[in-house]
């Protein structure tokens, strides 16, 4: 692997078509740009940055630079971080403004633009409400100092699990970056690897906490190919690592990090009769939005949409209903204000489209059967919805989670139980019985392996600042230490 050149830079203004942006790893002395590089290419093939490949070395000196550093004053960090939230939504950030940021990240991750700029706004809230948010997660009887009152003949006060945080990051939703301010927020300091998928938004957001005050020495950037990647977990104190099924394995038996994996979300529909009721004119016609809206929001790229809808009765009339509203959506480019699909290299698409087609073989596609990629003509494809109906709440098919909108619907009786429900990020349930509902909503809160709950019109991928996504962050990060004085 190459090493450093030895030179500082900057990160280029909005590069002129065919110039690829230079992304430097952010070191903690400042940008550094290596001459192992790896090449970002938007959703044609097209290259348009060169990402930074950091040495094992670098790496390694970077950790033991955020070991050394002396924690921020709390006082003063929830207002960096909300200014450089500000700027980051806003403004021009190591020379690259927020529409040509957002027009990148949306050529380069596939996702419609629209989603993209939600999520800034999703990040720009998230900074500014930061210590509020790692507040409302410390336990009420927790002080926050040893110095409170409350410690004066002996209390709790909330501690950190240790120095060091460290961030495998995902590229498939620009959104996730919201959730590592908060550690910055409690004192940690911070390593994050962006992914090679799509790397500007957490290059921009470190830069722009670098620029509000946070030190060089307290928050790194540092990218890496997988082999490298490693080191930055075990030279951390504690890691937070997204990924598929295998990074969940991998790391399952290490108690100092915590993985975000697939979501599986799902919908239950509750009662008998409510699917039919669902293409009517009457009072279910907002469930059916909120439905639609859980599956095809956010391009239907997030582990918090919706992949499974179980159905009390017939899932027939749902499914049909559901591909009825799913069969409009337009196919255009990302960076179209009017997309609402994800685009990627036509050939990958292809790739997805075999590997639905087996997976959903023997069951009744409702929309996808014919295939599920449209070709834009420049070597890149829209990912088209699909709906299949399955005659059982097959476990490990409703399990199958793509990126796009994609959803199985499978009958549900209160025989099954909540086995077909588990395993699951976000589970929305509707149902017009309040009694029969709320026992079963009694069951769902109490079950480990669901996460969140959300009950009635409230659609899988609402979030807000505060509440917790996967539990809290700061539950991982921190605890409870008596102190007497």
């Amino acid at each position: 692997m190459g090493g450093p050149t030895g030179t500082a830079t900057d990160v280029p203004t909005d590069a002129a078509p065919g110039d690829p942006v230079q992304l430097d790893a952010l070191g903690p002395r400042g940008p550094f740009r290596t001459r192992d590089r790896l090449t970002v290419a938007d959703v044609t093939g097209r290259p348009v940055a060169e990402l930074s490949q950091v040495p094992r070395l670098f790496v390694r000196r970077g950790l033991s630079a955020l070991r050394a550093a002396r924690p921020a004053d709390p006082g003063a960090l929830a207002e960096v971080i909300a200014r450089a939230g500000h700027a980051f939504a806003h403004g021009t950030v190591g020379g690259l403004s927020a529409p040509g940021h957002q027009r990148l990240v949306s050529r380069v991750a596939g996702v419609p633009i629209a989603v993209v700029r939600s999520a800034t706004a999703r990040i720009e809230r998230a900074a500014a409400e930061v210590e509020r948010t790692v507040r409302g997660a410390r336990p009420t009887a927790t002080a926050g100092h040893w110095r409170d009152p409350l410690t004066r003949g002996g209390g709790a006060v909330w501690a950190r699990r240790g120095d060091v945080f460290a961030v495998h990051a995902a590229g498939n939703h620009p959104g996730v970056h919201s959730l590592w301010l908060e550690a910055l927020m409690l004192g940690y300091r911070v390593a994050v690897r962006p992914s090679g998928r799509e790397p500007f938004t957490p290059h921009r957001l470190v830069t722009a906490l670098r620029e509000a005050g946070i030190g060089d020495d307290r928050l790194l950037l540092l990218p890496t190919d997988h082999h490298v990647a490693d080191d930055i977990v075990r030279g951390a104190d504690l890691s937070l690592v997204y990924g598929g099924d295998a990074v969940v394995e991998k790391y399952r038996a290490h108690p100092n990090v915590l993985t975000q994996g697939p979501g599986r979300s799902k919908i239950l529909l509750a009662d008998m009769g409510i699917g039919e009721g669902l293409v009517g004119a009457g009072g279910m016609a907002s469930a059916l939005d909120t439905v639609v809206s859980s599956i095809q929001d956010e391009a239907g790229v997030a582990c918090v949409n919706a992949t499974a809808v179980l159905v009390a009765g017939d899932p027939a009339p749902v499914a049909e209903a559901i591909a009825e509203r799913l069969a409009h959506l337009p196919s255009l480019p990302p960076e179209d204000d009017k997309a609402v699909l994800p685009v990627c290299l036509t050939a990958d698409a292809r790739s997805l489209e075999k590997y639905l087609l087996g997976q959903a073989d023997g069951a009744r596609l409702h929309l996808g059967g014919e295939g599920i990629v449209d070709e834009l003509g420049d070597g890149s494809a829209v990912l088209r919805p699909a709906v299949i109906q399955l005659d059982r709440p097959d476990a490990s098919r409703l399990g199958v989670e793509l990126p796009f909108p994609c959803v199985w619907v499978a009958p549900w009786t209160p025989e099954d139980g909540i086995g077909p429900l588990r395993n699951t990020l976000v589970l929305t349930v509707i149902g017009r019985d309040e009694q029969r509902v709320g026992q079963l909503v009694e069951r769902l809160v109490d079950e480990p392996s669901i996460s969140n709950v959300h009950v009635g019109d409230h659609p899988t991928h609402w979030m807000a600042p505060g509440v917790p996504h996967d539990g809290h962050l700061a539950e991982f990060l921190m605890r409870s230490k008596a102190v007497v004085r």
